[in-house]
């Protein structure tokens, strides 16, 4: 699948799917072959969320911005999995990619559209799950990559970087996580109080 690479960057990294969009050739340290340490390196700086023609001033269908929750100009690094910096490496190699050119390409060699990602994601969900997992809520949409990549780092997964990067990607997972907490525990609450609720008299 030609979005492979594009879905492991997000699984591996944990990126937003606009800021994976954005990446260039030159914004990923990869080691060479021989390498002892095959961890890679992601440098994300820009965001390009769609957000409709009408509400740019340039007339495209994709903004760019700054990276949500940092300061104007303000980047981040995320580790790759050695497992990520092969098919990073493949997909550079395959693809002919230059370092100026985005990592991620349209089939014009523009920014990859979201129609695109969401219809190869419905398609590759289709060809390796089960029916009724497939009609299931599990993994339906593209940024549940990046919600699984945050619940192993809290889970203290081993394809997470260890030291403090790690420690960085486990505080951000907690925090992604409490709000979510918070709502099952109110929904539990809630359930649990209607079974305890004598019925009205009629």
């Amino acid at each position: 699948m030609r979005l492979h690479a594009f879905f492991a960057t997000l699984y591996y990294c944990g990126l937003r799917p606009e800021e994976a969009v954005a990446m260039r050739v030159e914004d990923v340290t990869i080691p060479g072959p021989d390498a002892r340490d095959q961890w890679c390196e992601l440098l994300i700086h820009t965001a390009t969320p769609e957000v409709g023609k009408q509400w740019t001033d340039t007339g495209e269908i994709h903004e760019e911005r700054d990276l949500k929750g940092r300061a104007q100009g303000e980047t981040r690094t995320a580790p790759g999995h050695p497992a990520l910096t092969r098919i990073l490496r493949q997909h550079i190699e395959d693809e002919q990619l230059k370092p100026g050119d985005l990592l991620f390409q349209g089939e014009t060699g523009g920014i990859l559209a979201g129609s695109v990602i969401r219809r190869a994601w419905r398609s590759a969900r289709k060809a390796v799950l089960p029916p009724h997992v497939f009609e299931s809520p599990t993994g339906k949409r593209v940024y549940d990559n990046r919600h699984t990549r945050l619940t192993k780092c809290q889970r203290r997964d081993p394809a997470c970087p260890g030291g403090r990067v790690g420690r960085q990607q486990r505080a951000r997972a907690a925090c992604h996580l409490r709000p979510l907490r918070r709502r099952v525990a109110a929904g539990l609450e809630e359930a649990s109080g209607s079974r305890r609720r004598p019925p009205r008299a009629a």
